[in-house]
C-alpha cells in the first residue's frame, strides 16, 4: 500500500569557524533549530576550525572525506551549511558529496517562506528568494531543481526555478514596486500617528523570546504563539490604553537571529524600520537561554544597523520561572529593566507602570486656569494628555494634567 506522507528529509549539519569553538557549537545547536523548524531531521553534524573558509568547498579536503563518510552511514539527503556559501561553494560541495547543499540563509528563507501570511509577507519574502536565487544561479546551473524551495517545496520552489537571469531580474523589480507602494502606505500611517501625538513602542528580541506573547497578553492581539523560531514572521499593532487614560501603540516585529541573510534584512527593511520609527524599544530576553548575552548583542548590532538606536529602552527578563541559580540580569543599554514570567503574567503590571513613567516623562506639567469660555481647549488635553485635576471655581475651569509640547503651546503658551 502506497503512503501519501511526505518523507522527511534528514540532514546533516556543517560549520567551518574561525573563532570560538564553544560560538561555533551554539551557532550550530541553533541552526539545528531552523532545520526542524522547516521540516527536517538532524542526523548528524560536522564542524571544522580554521583560519578562514576554503573558498572552493567552505570545509577543507579531509573533512569532506569525513562528511561523506557520515552521509554514507546515516543515509542523509543533504547538508546544511551554518553561513551564506558562494555559488562554487554549493556547486563543488554537491559535486563532492552528491547530496543537496542547503546554506543557513536558504533554510531561514525557506521557514519565512511557510510563515508569511498577509500580502505584504508573501511580497517580502519572495523578494529575498528572488535574489538569493539571482546570486546563486551560477552554483546551482543546470541542478537548480535539486534546489527544490529549500527543505521541502515552500515559496517559490520549482515553478520558479527554471527562469533566467533576465525574467528574476524583471520579477525583484515588480516585487521592488510592490512594497515601495506598501512603504508610502506605512509612512502615510505613521504621519498620522504623529498627528494624533500617540507614541508607538516597538517590541524587539531574538526569535521565540516572547514578543507575542508579551503582545497577546496586554493587548489581546490573538497573534500566533508557538515554542518555534520564527511563529509569527508579520508584524501586528495594537492600542494600548494605560490605567490613567494614556494610549501607547505597540507594534511586534519579526526575531533576530545570528546570521539574518542580508536578503531579508534587505526585503524586510520596512517592517523592521518600525523599530527606528518607534518612539520606544520594549526588548524581549528570553533569561532561561543559555545564549542570552550574545542574544542580546544580535538584537543591539541589528537596532544600530538599522539606525534604530538612540531611543529609550525597557529590557524585559522574560521566563524567570524557568531560570534557576542566582545570576543577576542586567542590560546596561536599558533606561528601565524589568524581570518577568509573561506566560504566567508575572511583571505584567510593572511593565505597565514603566510605560506610563515613559510617557509621563515625554510631557509638560500644565496647570491653567480656563475661562469659560475657553472650555473646548480642555476637549484636547483630554484626548491628547494626561488629566490629573479638573475644577469649577469663579476664574473658571482648573486644569491641572501632564499634555504632549505641541499641545502644551497651543493651550498653554509657549514653553
Amino acid at each position: 500500500m502506497l503512503s501519501n506522507e511526505k518523507t522527511q528529509e534528514k540532514v546533516i549539519l556543517v560549520a567551518a569557524y574561525t573563532g570560538e569553538p564553544e560560538e561555533a557549537e551554539a551557532s550550530l545547536d541553533e541552526l539545528a533549530e531552523l532545520a526542524e523548524t522547516a521540516g527536517a531531521e538532524c542526523v548528524g553534524r560536522i564542524t571544522q576550525a580554521r583560519e578562514s573558509f576554503h573558498p572552493g568547498t567552505y570545509i577543507g579536503k579531509g573533512k569532506i572525506e569525513e562528511l561523506k563518510i557520515l552521509i554514507w552511514e546515516t543515509g542523509a539527503d543533504g547538508i546544511i551549511c551554518d553561513d551564506e556559501l558562494s555559488p562554487a561553494q554549493i556547486r563543488n560541495l554537491r559535486d563532492e558529496t552528491e547530496v543537496k547543499v542547503m546554506d543557513r540563509t536558504l533554510v531561514i528563507l525557506d521557514i519565512f517562506a511557510g510563515r508569511a501570511s498577509s500580502a505584504e509577507g508573501k511580497v517580502q519574502v519572495e523578494l529575498a528568494q528572488q535574489r538569493y536565487m539571482l546570486s546563486h544561479l551560477a552554483g546551482f546551473g543546470t541542478s537548480l531543481s535539486r534546489l527544490g524551495g529549500g527543505i521541502g517545496t515552500r515559496g517559490p520552489g520549482e515553478k520558479k526555478i527554471e527562469m533566467d537571469r533576465r525574467y528574476i531580474r524583471e520579477r525583484i523589480s515588480q516585487l521592488k514596486k510592490e512594497l515601495a507602494d506598501i512603504a508610502r502606505h506605512r509612512e502615510v500611517t505613521r504621519v498620522a500617528r504623529v498627528k494624533s501625538h500617540t507614541k508607538v513602542a516597538a517590541i524587539v528580541g531574538y526569535t521565540n523570546a516572547g514578543k507575542s506573547t508579551l503582545l497577546n497578553t496586554v493587548t489581546g492581539a490573538g497573534v500566533l504563539e508557538e515554542d518555534k523560531l520564527f511563529a509569527t514572521l508579520d508584524p501586528t499593532t495594537r492600542s494600548l490604553v494605560l490605567e490613567s487614560g494614556q494610549e501607547i501603540l505597540l507594534t511586534d516585529t519579526v526575531g533576530f537571529i545570528r546570521k539574518l541573510p542580508h536578503h531579508l534584512i534587505e526585503a524586510f527593511k520596512s517592517t523592521l524600520e518600525e523599530a527606528k520609527y518607534a518612539d520606544y524599544i520594549i526588548h524581549v530576553v528570553d533569561a532561561s537561554n543559555p545564549a542570552m548575552d550574545e542574544h542580546i548583542k544580535v538584537v543591539y548590532d541589528t537596532l544600530n544597523k538599522l539606525g534604530a538606536g538612540g531611543k529609550k529602552i525597557i529590557t524585559i527578563f522574560n521566563k524567570m520561572d524557568l531560570v534557576t541559580g542566582d545570576e543577576v540580569f542586567r542590560d546596561f543599554e536599558a533606561d528601565i529593566t524589568l524581570h518577568t514570567s509573561i506566560r504566567n503574567g508575572e511583571g505584567i503590571d510593572e511593565l505597565k507602570s514603566a510605560l506610563e513613567d515613559i510617557l509621563r516623562a515625554d510631557k509638560i506639567l500644565l496647570e491653567k486656569v480656563f475661562a469659560y469660555d475657553e472650555a473646548g481647549q480642555i476637549q484636547q488635553i483630554r484626548k491628547y494628555g494626561e488629566l490629573l485635576e479638573e475644577e469649577y471655581v469663579a476664574e473658571g475651569i482648573r486644569v491641572k494634567a501632564y499634555v504632549p509640547e505641541e499641545i502644551f503651546r497651543k493651550v498653554g503658551g509657549a514653553r
